[in-house]
């Protein structure tokens, strides 16, 4: 947990079990709605092949993951630790002209 802690720049075991938290509420949360917004769009697997829902469905997960991580962060006071790693895991996958400064 220490090389967690000291990878991550946090310091106390409570700061590390909300992050931990969130990141587990943010994955349950992601997955959960994901299919409620496929429905919205009326996507539903019985009107499509299987494999295609669950691609889509999978596809979606990304986007409403980002967005429900920074709002748990915030939610549960870690908005700098969680807009850090979103702009950083951004970076990594190749999106981070989304964040350059003009």
């Amino acid at each position: 947990m220490n090389r967690l802690k000291q990878r991550w720049g946090i310091h106390s075991n409570i700061q590390l079990f909300i992050i931990l938290v969130v990141f587990a509420l943010t994955g349950s949360s992601s997955a959960r709605l994901s299919g409620p917004v496929l429905d919205f769009f009326e996507l539903q697997e019985e009107n499509m092949h299987s494999a295609w829902y669950w691609l889509l469905r999978i596809i979606l997960i990304f986007p409403v993951y980002q967005v429900l991580l920074v709002v748990f962060g915030w939610l549960f006071g870690q908005f700098e630790f969680f807009w850090n790693f979103e702009k950083k895991m951004l970076k990594r996958m190749g999106l981070g002209f989304m964040f350059r400064k003009p």
